[in-house]
This record gives C-alpha cells, sequence and structure tokens, in this order.
C-alpha cells in the first residue's frame, strides 16, 4: 500500500466524513461550527491532494481508488443532515423521530421565504460537472454555516436588522450555487448520457 502524502490526506477525508455528517445534529453552535470547519477543510483539502498528486508525480493506483471513495463519502455525509435538517416541517419523507429536532425548522431564510433541501443528484464528474462541484462546495458551506449561525442566533435571541440581512445573504447564496449545482448536474448527466450512449447501443 503505497500511502504517501496525497493518499494520507485523502484518508483523512475519509475518517472525517462520518464527524461531518454527525456533528449538525447536536444542536449546539459550538458542535455545528465544528461541523462547518470540517467539512471547509475537506473541502480544502478535496482540491489539494488531487493538485499535489499531480504536480508531485505522486498519482498511484490507491489514489484513484481512495479520491472518488472520498469524494462520494463526503457528499454523502453533507446530505444526510442537509436532508434531515433542512427538509419541511412534516415532510413524508424525514424519518419521524428528526421532527422533534430544533433544526428541522433551519432551512435557508431569503426575500423569497424559507428554502431547504428535499434531494439531490449525484453523477461522474466531467465537463461542467467540475464547475457544479464548486458550486455545490459553496452552497454546502452556506448550510453548515447555516446552521451554526442560526443555532447561535436562537440561543442569543438574535432579531436585529443586521442579522436578518446577513440570514438573507446567506440563504440567497446558499439557493443561488444550489440551484446552479441542480442545473450543472442534469446538464452533466445530458453529456454523461451522450459520451457513453455507445455503451448502451444495439
Amino acid at each position: 500500500m503505497n500511502l504517501n502524502l496525497p493518499n494520507t490526506i485523502t484518508v483523512g477525508r475519509i475518517l472525517a466524513a462520518p464527524f461531518i455528517a454527525a456533528l449538525p445534529f447536536i444542536a449546539s453552535p459550538s458542535a455545528r461550527l465544528v461541523a462547518f470547519l470540517l467539512y471547509v477543510v475537506a473541502a480544502v483539502t478535496d482540491y489539494y491532494d488531487g493538485m499535489l498528486a499531480r504536480t508531485r508525480n505522486l498519482i498511484t493506483d490507491l489514489g484513484r481508488l481512495l479520491d472518488p471513495l472520498a469524494d462520494k463519502l463526503l457528499l454523502f455525509a453533507t446530505l444526510i443532515p442537509m436532508f434531515v435538517l433542512m427538509a419541511p416541517v412534516n415532510d413524508a419523507l424525514v424519518p419521524t423521530r428528526a421532527q422533534s429536532i430544533d433544526a428541522a425548522r433551519l432551512q435557508f431564510i431569503t426575500p423569497f421565504g424559507q428554502i431547504g433541501l428535499p434531494w439531490w443528484v449525484v453523477i461522474s464528474a466531467i465537463g461542467p460537472a467540475k464547475w457544479k462541484t464548486g458550486f455545490q462546495s459553496v452552497w454546502v458551506g452556506s448550510a453548515y454555516f447555516w446552521f451554526f449561525a442560526a443555532t447561535l442566533a436562537r440561543a442569543e435571541g438574535w432579531t436585529s436588522a443586521a442579522w436578518f440581512a446577513f440570514a438573507n445573504f446567506n440563504g440567497i447564496v446558499g439557493t443561488i450555487t444550489m440551484i446552479a449545482s441542480v442545473f450543472l448536474t442534469l446538464y452533466s448527466l445530458v453529456l454523461y448520457l451522450r459520451r457513453y450512449a455507445v455503451v448502451f447501443a444495439p
């Protein structure tokens, strides 16, 4: 097993994924801040380990195996709390026990109303899906920061105009990047199907 520096960083992302998934369910500002910071580190190292492997000629078969695994685990780890904690209250798809979680009402606040996450699409990262990854990272980051900020705002009783201005800004950024991610996912899916249509041709 060739566990060089890029591969070690990738393994670190894999090990961080369960914490990124679990910490948002602890309804405290500090736990949700740690979840946000862990996500930021994981998202940055996702770019850094690949660049390191390419520039230092450290690409290995193990890295080719671990990197996509780490990417999918990180995505899955963030989707769990985002689905449960941002879904509309009484959403039929959310487990019953999750209805009692305070953050089940932590949807993005925007001037157009509250916006949550009821679903997501995952496909291979080709073409514009590389852009999708960037938008997706901003979207997930804004959601994870929102878990922390909204929990702290509740605990401190923030009701100022400055707080609501920030909440709307964060919600708009999260919503726009979510929409861009979904659009680029669907567009990439079309390209993916066109590229590999020959595999399914009779």
